[in-house]
């Protein structure tokens, strides 16, 4: 019987139980899975991968030492679209294939993105603060309409920001230099640099993928750049922001808000210094999470997983030409 090992949390706590587990039991899959309630570390899993024949993870640490440990993997699924914390060149030396799951949050992520824009500009977490408190403070907020969106990434994610953007009837401009133009002059959006995004806009959110040219994409220099009274979203990666330079922005009130679902590590530490203010909003990697797009997820986990023990291609294959099939 091959053998799986579900590190991914959400997958734990809702594929597993419904239809997407039970296309992976009727294949006669077992699956075996994360109960500590957080991610496994490098050495967690250098003590438990060997044997298995697949994986699925979430943020958990593939590494090339985890990758040649695991002899009988013949799969890595990655719940999720941002593939950056497997070593594909060590899965691809090893014929492995790493799979993820584009479009399945995407609609989800550009929802969540817009609940946290809204809650900070309108300090919605602040009133509730009050609220608990006792108290009855009525807390001045900012219009969302009409303000200028910068988005930090234009692929199927940004693209749905900007959909959602058009009911505000918001003025936008996006910085990617992969960015699709056409698209782009449909729905008017202003390609523009680096420098003149954070400059020009009242809300910046970051939709970009984690490489070295992203990581500390949001800096000591760049968040000089940005209105006193400019806003800050993450919901992609943790390292896009330098967490020290964001948190004396924000002490030193030189913009005026930052919502993060997203942590350079993740849970953050209890001396995290964001948790210290009240110009921030957090939570906790919960942007793509909804019954919707976890279940659709899933379904393609499955049937990538279902797939390759069959001896077939699996869809959504990241490196499907590195592996010469």
């Amino acid at each position: 019987m091959a053998r799986v090992l579900a590190a991914s949390l959400s997958f734990c706590k809702l594929s597993l139980q419904e239809e997407p587990g039970d296309k992976l039991r009727a294949a006669g899959i077992q699956i075996d899975v994360n109960s500590k309630g957080q991610q496994f570390t490098e050495t967690e899993l250098l003590s438990l991968i060997e044997g298995y024949d697949g994986i699925i993870v979430g943020a958990d640490p593939m590494t090339a030492a985890v990758i040649n440990k695991g002899t009988n993997l013949k799969i890595i699924a990655k719940n999720g679209v941002g593939y950056d914390n497997i070593d594909l060149k060590a899965a691809t030396e090893r014929h492995i294939y790493v799979t993820y799951t584009p479009g399945a949050v995407e609609r989800t992520v550009a929802d969540s993105t817009f609940a946290l824009i809204l809650v900070l500009a309108r300090n919605i977490h602040k009133g509730d603060a009050s609220i608990r408190r006792g108290q009855w403070e009525r807390i001045i907020g900012s219009d969302v309409w009409h303000k200028k969106l910068g988005i930090l990434g234009l692929g199927r994610i940004g693209k749905n920001v900007v959909r959602r953007s058009k009911g505000f009837e918001m003025e936008v401009y996006a910085c990617d230099p992969a960015a699709d133009a056409a698209f782009c002059e449909q729905n008017g959006v202003h390609l523009v640099d680096l420098e003149t995004l954070f400059k020009t806009c009242d809300i910046v959110t970051l939709h970009a993928p984690l490489d070295e040219t992203t990581r500390h994409i949001v800096n000591d220099g760049t968040l000089a750049l940005m209105k006193p009274d400019a806003l800050l979203i993450n919901t992609s990666r943790g390292d896009l922001v330098d967490e020290q330079a964001l948190y004396r922005a924000l002490k030193e009130k030189r913009i005026a808000g930052a919502a993060i679902d997203v942590f350079s590590k993740e849970p953050p530490p209890k001396d995290f210094p964001l948790l210290e203010l009240a110009n921030v909003v957090l939570t906790p990697h919960m942007a793509g999470y909804s019954r919707d797009a976890l279940l659709f997820s899933g379904d393609m986990i499955a049937e990538s997983i279902i797939a390759a023990f069959r001896g077939e291609v699996p869809p959504n294959v990241v490196n499907k030409e590195r592996i010469g099939q």
